[in-house]
């Protein structure tokens, strides 16, 4: 089965100065893929290439190859809005629009030209996906600012559903959540890779291991080593895996 994305010697630098170096790595599709690794290793800029949000930002350079279904995204031909709509990403911090939970879940439909007349159903199944229309339907009228941390990071994960991407990026989405905010988010994406291809960056090993079905370790801008969650973190191949993944620096 080929790949959902694959990376080919994928080289990043900023101003010159590398960030990631010569990565080699295949994503399956309908899988939750985990990126660990120490504090600037390259795990925010990996993702951050997978939807050329890097290209927003002056002084970025990639070499290499990702191919989405095959498609380069780095080719001229290819649309970096559309590729953005079809790779959606929630981000560390919570950023709820100043609106409705309601016109916050729509606003990505609306935004590219939707006129359906479905955005009740896209509320309603964006929610319940990522398990917050229990607790906001009877109120889809309140500002999204209104809600907890969690509930905006939950707000934020049903915007991008909104879309229906193909891909979810999530650079470290639990990083300032409580443990039953955190539980629920991890909860639906277990749910969501029977639809989606999901990376998840986390600096919190534990939640890899809970939820990844396959983990890479990034160091320094290397990609160390990858494959199965449960292999790699009880017998790693590389050293320097085991040594981060116990605790012996990170």
């Amino acid at each position: 089965m080929n790949p959902k994305i694959d990376i080919q010697g994928l080289t990043v630098s900023h101003d010159g100065q590398p960030l990631l170096r010569n990565v080699d790595l295949a994503v399956p599709e309908h899988r939750i893929l985990g990126i660990i690794g120490p504090s600037g290793s390259g795990k925010t800029t990996f993702l951050r290439t997978l939807n050329r949000m890097n290209d927003l930002e002056p002084g970025f350079h990639a070499e290499g190859r990702v191919l989405l279904d095959g498609q380069d995204i780095h080719h001229p031909s290819f649309d970096a809005v559309a590729l953005r709509r079809r790779v959606g990403m929630v981000f560390a911090l919570p950023v709820a629009l100043p609106m409705s939970i309601y016109d916050n879940v729509v606003y990505g439909p609306r935004q590219s030209g939707d006129r359906r007349g479905r955005f009740d159903e896209i509320v309603e199944r964006s929610l319940k996906a990522a398990f917050l229309w229990d607790e906001v339907k009877d109120r889809l009228s309140l500002s999204g600012l209104r809600l907890s941390g969690g509930q905006q990071q939950r707000l934020c994960l049903a915007r991008t559903l909104a879309l229906e991407p193909d891909v979810i990026l999530l650079d470290e989405p639990c990083s300032g959540l409580d443990p039953i905010s955190t539980a629920k988010i991890e909860e639906a994406l277990t749910l969501l890779k029977q639809r989606y291809t999901i990376i998840l960056v986390t600096n919190n090993t534990k939640q890899a291991a809970r939820v990844a079905d396959e983990t890479a370790f990034f160091l320094m801008g290397e990609l160390v080593e990858t494959g199965p969650t449960g292999k790699l973190f009880t017998v790693p191949a590389d050293k320097r895996t085991n040594d981060y993944i116990t605790g012996r620096f990170g």
